[in-house]
């Protein structure tokens, strides 16, 4: 890896290109400590895959997590890095892309994490629309203190923590972030290496907050959460790409889809009583609106498909640039100010 500089100059001297990163150059010398066959290899190899893409020097990007198997992120990545607490990195983040907006800003969370301690962080980072990239990585189970139902567990889950299976509904973090006005928002799987490296890839152009669930197994404590996902030869039985623009369709023959009945949608067969191709849900991520996304982000299984892809993508300001602006406007209308007079004056007490 080198420094090219090429002969032509410009006002401020020669102009300089940067350096042509790999993926090796975001890998650090730090020991990955998943266990064998965790989703979190793929994860990770697709982010440094897609990191060199942005062009983006390594110093201008900062990985934060909380705690959780999926929180080791920054140790294994040559870039900068926040370790945080429970459920805090997305303020933790905001704090850095406030100060800092020019930087690359990611958070690494997991279902446990981002949706229990950290759920209201999450919430308000993502309706701020800070220029952000948030993976949230969603087993359904907390892995690292040893196999706790999560928030993301479904309805009469057995589990250390709930022996008698648990009484409570599941949270879609899909929805949640619909709800919160996420300006991007994404479903993917580890279990499908080209198109969690596609989804992560749109997620990091986007400006705004990107939100991306990445469904993935637990190997060791909940190893069939994604029986449906990992099994090829059902696989297209039970999910369904989202692709702008096209109808909504799945099945081993791509004869099958997702069509509005009023308000209710109905799985089809194309073909079959009288249903046509264009008769089906056509997939608009780019609407305003989150009415169509939350449909088909709350699809219930197993009678409908899971929906992977991009539920929206919108563009609207960013909390960074209003921020900005803000302060520069206060800067031109009252001058820079003075931080030792502003702390030095006004009324004082005195306590007896």
């Amino acid at each position: 890896m080198k420094v090219v500089q090429s002969g032509s100059c410009t006002e401020d001297g020669p102009e300089t290109i940067l350096p042509v990163l790999t993926k090796q150059d975001f890998k650090s010398t730090q020991e990955v400590k998943w266990c064998p066959g965790c989703g979190g290899f793929g994860i990770l190899s697709e982010v440094q895959s897609v990191l060199p893409r942005l062009g983006i020097p390594r110093e201008k990007i900062v990985f934060v997590s909380g705690i959780g198997c999926s929180s080791r992120f920054p140790y294994y990545l040559d870039t900068y890095g926040f370790h945080g607490i429970h459920g805090r990195a997305p303020a933790i983040a905001m704090g850095v892309k406030c100060a800092r907006p020019d930087l690359s800003v990611w958070v690494v969370t997991g279902d446990g994490d981002g949706l229990s301690i950290g759920t209201n962080h999450l919430i308000h980072c993502m309706r701020r629309n800070l220029d952000l990239n948030i993976l949230l990585f969603n087993n359904q189970i907390y892995g690292l203190t040893k196999g706790q139902y999560s928030p993301t567990s479904e309805f009469g889950k057995k589990t250390k923590s709930s022996p008698l299976g648990s009484i409570e509904q599941p949270i879609n973090p899909i929805v949640i972030a619909l709800a919160a006005n996420a300006t991007f928002v994404a479903r993917t799987v580890a279990a499908d290496l080209k198109h969690l490296r596609m989804v992560l890839e749109a997620g990091a152009r986007h400006k705004g907050t990107s939100f991306i669930e990445i469904r993935q197994d637990c190997r060791v404590f909940n190893d069939d959460a994604l029986e449906s996902f990992s099994d090829k030869s059902i696989r297209k039985e039970h999910w369904v790409y989202l692709e702008e623009g096209k109808p909504i369709r799945f099945g081993k023959d791509e004869n099958k889809g997702i069509l509005m009945r009023g308000m209710q949608p109905e799985v089809v067969i194309v073909g079959e009583k009288g249903v046509r191709a264009e008769d089906l849900l056509i997939h608009d991520g780019r609407d305003d609106s989150i009415a169509q996304a939350l449909c088909v982000a709350g699809l219930p299984r197993p009678a409908f498909p899971t929906a992977l892809g991009i539920f929206r993508q919108v563009e609207k300001p960013t909390y960074e640039d209003l921020l900005m602006g803000q302060i520069d406007s206060a800067i031109t209308r009252n001058g820079p100010g003075d931080l030792p007079k502003l702390l030095n004056e006004g009324t004082t007490w005195t306590v007896d």
